[in-house]
């Protein structure tokens, strides 16, 4: 199907984005899709028209990755006989010579991808950094002996590398300075740690007070903070779904969303990323048919997606899925960490991106590791729900409380987004991440790279397929002091490796015209401005949807 609008196509519907000059949407709103009219203080609101893009490569790009996966396969499959022969020092861990009878420990073949893959490309991570993440930081120098395997520092450091990596996006992680003071008093009076749980002598007045404050914040009627972001989803899924339950999870959720949803052994689906009939038809077949065997109905119908996929850069189609979990009777559990704070007109997420009632969401989860620059996370929603965490959550139970200093670091930075501290600087930083989004990515679309997802989205991921490429990609940005993060197989799919660019409202423009400069020049030596234009035609299963958005 052809684009002869110039609209971008997600999950192949086409959208049309031309604007009016007052940013609504001209016509009438679309009840049968994402745009929706409401009624909001007397005056009629139009959700957001979603303008994502997945471009597919050229053919040729495929072949030639799909080639050089095949050829270091087949390198790497001679190199462990070379290992094994003894011609080759072997590097990785093996058994012991008085386990050789045991079942292995260490699964040969399941490493295969890691030692002849992975580490010939290992120095492009975990690059160890000695400055606050700031739009600038400094990293320590190191060069590796044995191709790889082992690193070695020289004493030097990288300063002032360009920073396009951290989850910096409101850029409250920063060096110490005069609005940081409470903190530093925090620290004099409660010390460092609590040394404690929240059920037993782990509860501060601080978390207490930062609890209203995020409840305040979202507009919700309560919320209970996590010292660990991860763990927040991990542990708190199992207190909420168990067997007898099913849970719908897209296929692109973090590894957080995933493990809380193997650990609490309920029933789970998988399905199609941001793709809303997908989703229907699993609801359908879950009343219609019930529990596998009995038939039974679920005891709870659980619908797990997250506001920005981080690997994506795509943002939920939120007010199909909250039509669909009203007309079905399921629950729904947003995970906000990359889009609270970093998306909607005053940071409040997906939520407030839409304009939509938090009270219409269920479980709303979200960390404070991102835009807030700090450690932990939340979750939020009715009075009802948190006291039940509160008493059956694993996290209250064995994790160790949250930090004091790190709790007066999000106090502070909430009352920094919502004017509390007497300036508007935090508003001013929500529409300063905006217009550095935008300018970006249409920059880096002009230049002609494969730019996907949401185009308000501050996780840009630029795609570079070939591991070669990955590689030579990110040593030779960090030759022009520009630090950036590549993510490969198994993060994404085999023949989509990229690289992942988060904007921060901290970057100036002439931070990113000098990234731009470079990607451009980069992009030309090593062929990858593979775009041509044309979208990708991921078909639905279904050409029309049928549920309608509630008035």
């Amino acid at each position: 199907m052809a684009n002869p609008g110039g609209g971008a196509v997600c999950n192949g519907n086409l959208h049309n984005h031309k604007k009016q000059s007052n940013g609504s949407q001209s016509g009438n709103c679309r009840k049968n899709g994402i745009i929706k009219e409401d009624q909001q203080n007397g005056k009629p609101h139009c959700y957001k028209q979603i303008v994502e893009s997945f471009e597919e490569p050229p053919l040729h790009v495929m072949v030639f990755t799909y080639l050089g996966y095949g050829i270091g396969t087949l390198f790497g499959h001679f190199r462990d006989f070379l290992r094994k022969c003894g011609i080759e020092k072997c590097n990785t861990a093996i058994e012991r010579e008085k386990q050789r009878d045991f079942v292995p420990l260490y699964q040969d073949f399941e490493n295969f991808y890691t030692r002849n893959l992975y580490m010939r490309i290992r120095d492009n991570w975990n690059r160890p950094i000695c400055s606050a993440p700031g739009p600038q930081f400094d990293i320590m120098e190191r060069v590796s002996d044995d191709y790889n395997w082992t690193f070695r520092f020289t004493g030097r450091t990288i300063k002032d590398v360009i920073n396009m990596g951290s989850y910096n996006f409101l850029g409250l992680a920063a060096r110490y300075d005069e609005s940081m003071r409470t903190i530093k008093e925090v620290l004099e009076v409660y010390g460092t740690g609590v040394s404690s749980t929240r059920q037993e002598m782990g509860t501060l007045d601080k978390h207490k007070e930062l609890e209203d404050l995020v409840a305040k914040f979202l507009n919700v009627e309560a919320a209970m903070v996590f010292g660990m972001g991860f763990a927040t989803n991990s542990m708190n899924i199992p207190a909420l779904v168990g067997k007898g339950c099913l849970i719908l999870s897209d296929e692109l959720n973090h590894a957080s969303l995933v493990l809380g949803a193997r650990l609490s052994g309920a029933t789970i689906r998988v399905f199609k990323h941001n793709n809303s009939q997908n989703l229907e038809m699993l609801l359908k077949d879950a009343v219609i048919y019930g529990q596998p065997r009995t038939h039974r109905a679920w005891k709870k119908i659980l619908i797990l997606v997250e506001g920005i996929y981080s690997m994506e850069g795509s943002i939920l189609h939120l007010p199909q899925i909250v039509a669909l979990k009203n007309k079905y009777k399921a629950y729904l559990y947003i995970d906000e960490a990359h889009s609270i704070g970093a998306v909607g007109p005053t940071g409040r997420g997906v939520v407030d991106f839409f304009g939509m009632d938090p009270r219409e969401i269920d479980v709303l989860m979200g960390t404070f590791t991102k835009s807030f620059g700090a450690a932990g996370g939340y979750i939020a929603g009715r009075k009802d729900l948190v006291d039940y965490l509160r008493a059956n959550s694993h996290s209250a139970a064995y994790a160790t409380s949250m930090s004091p200093p790190i709790s007066e670091k999000i106090i502070t930075s909430i009352k920094f987004l919502m004017g509390d501290d007497g300036s508007t600087q935090g508003l001013q930083r929500i529409q300063q991440l905006a217009k550095n989004t935008r300018y970006f990515r249409k920059k880096l679309s002009e230049m002609g790279f494969i730019v996907y997802g949401n185009e308000k989205s501050p996780v840009v991921p630029v795609l570079l397929y070939m591991p070669g490429k990955v590689a030579a990609f990110a040593r030779s940005l960090l030759q022009k002091k520009i630090g950036v993060v590549v993510v490969g197989f198994p993060a994404t799919p085999l023949a989509e490796a990229r690289a992942r660019f988060c904007i921060s409202a901290a970057h100036t423009r002439k931070n990113l015209n000098t990234v731009l400069e470079a990607l451009d020049e980069i992009g030309d030596l090593l062929q990858l401005k593979y775009s041509r234009h044309r979208k990708s035609m991921r078909r639905e299963p279904y050409e029309e949807t049928s549920f309608e958005l509630d008035d």
